[in-house]
């Protein structure tokens, strides 16, 4: 077994980002759809079930994932060796990590990687521009991994929604998860915004890192960040929590990452998805169970990517912000597509066919759970 570990999380100025997402087709990317692909438990790729993905795995894997608390399964099965054990020996696995899906979402559209953990709005953004370009999806959400934990921080001395009006808020990326749900927010508020930081409110993309410090320095006035940052917010930074996104969704579920794979690998290496998604459920079942082991492993993860290590409070309050969950709550997705078309990110597109969840619930059926739900 090989690995390797390679940091791409790096900052990109709101610039260098809008040319990125225009690059891509993520702005006002053009309307498409899948001939190929089915929803729901449909093996679009033709690849989920059957003797292709029962063989042993080989190869190479390149794996994606950030060093968030919203991504700890992902940083579990890094950590514990839960993906390196059920992808065996004849795999070569290769790590990178990111700041923001974007980021992520280029590497995988762009052939670097085969895999990544990812938020909901990137993961449209992707399969947007690659229908656009005819490329038939390009990529497949297979499981789901994380609900909750993200917010919107603010200084204590704003009360409401109106006292944004002027002030200056940050998220990880243009056209990110956080982004497009502040955007969102802001919107049914009133409070218009634009790609290029104009409107009534002038949204900052940045580095989580950098938002942190912008923050304890007044150049900002809130964020709408995921964990662990909006507890550092609070906690380093003295805001508070003017927004906790579950409020905003049903029973408080919605997806805040989930695991996509590139259409063509998991078409020619359906053993090692159905292995990575197999440490994956290993990895949420220990995030479910022994906190105190998950959330070190967490928290060691995180300091070898950032060199920084969470506080014990931090990482505490963090994680009870979070779910640990296979099933990628398709039903969150679809809304958050429509509030990236609302806010003027993307244009209208068919995500039938963007999940294949064949080998997810043929592996939750083995192990006698319930079996998980796509469009």
């Amino acid at each position: 077994m090989s690995i390797g570990i390679t940091n791409f999380g790096r900052r990109r100025g709101p610039a260098r980002l809008l040319a990125l997402l225009l690059a891509l087709g993520l702005v006002a990317a053009a309307c498409g759809s899948d001939d190929g692909g089915g929803g729901g438990d449909e093996t679009a790729a033709g690849s989920g079930s059957g003797a292709a993905a029962d063989a042993k795995p080989s190869g190479t894997l390149r794996l994606g994932y950030f060093a968030n608390v919203t991504h700890a399964p992902a940083i579990i099965g890094v950590e514990d060796g839960l993906f390196a054990k059920a992808l065996g020996p004849d795999v070569k696995i290769q790590y990178s990590t990111y700041n923001a899906g974007t980021e992520a979402i280029e590497a995988l559209s762009t052939g670097s990687i085969d895999a990544t953990f990812v938020g909901p709005n990137p993961a449209i953004n992707g399969y947007a521009a690659s229908l656009a370009d005819k490329q038939g999806g390009v990529l497949r959400i297979v499981a789901g991994t994380t609900s909750g934990g993200a917010s919107l921080v603010v200084k204590p001395d704003i009360a409401d929604a109106k006292d944004l009006k002027g002030k200056s808020l940050a998220t990880p990326s243009l056209g990110n998860t956080q982004d497009v749900a502040l955007r969102s927010w802001l919107a049914t508020k009133g409070l218009k915004t634009d790609p290029t930081g104009g409107g009534d409110v002038k949204i900052v993309p940045q580095d989580n890192a950098d938002t942190l410090t912008t923050f304890q320095e007044g150049d900002i006035q809130g964020a709408w960040v995921p964990e662990p940052w909006a507890t550092r917010l609070v906690d380093e930074g003295g805001g508070k929590v003017l927004v906790n996104e579950a409020d905003l969704w049903p029973g408080g579920k919605f997806v805040t990452t989930h695991l996509v794979v590139r259409e063509d690998y998991l078409k020619d290496h359906p053993a090692n998805v159905k292995a990575l998604i197999s440490g994956l459920l290993a990895a949420i079942d220990e995030a479910n169970g022994d906190t105190a082991k998950a959330e070190k492993a967490t928290n060691d993860g995180i300091e070898k990517v950032t060199t920084k290590r969470l506080s014990d409070e931090t990482i505490a309050g963090a994680w009870k912000n979070l779910t640990f969950t296979p099933d990628p709550i398709a039903s969150s997705l679809e809304r958050s597509k429509d509030d990236a078309v609302k806010v003027g990110l993307l244009k209208d597109v068919d995500l039938d066919g963007i999940y294949d969840l064949s080998i997810l619930n043929q592996l939750l059926k083995a192990d006698g759970k319930s079996e998980v739900d796509g469009l």
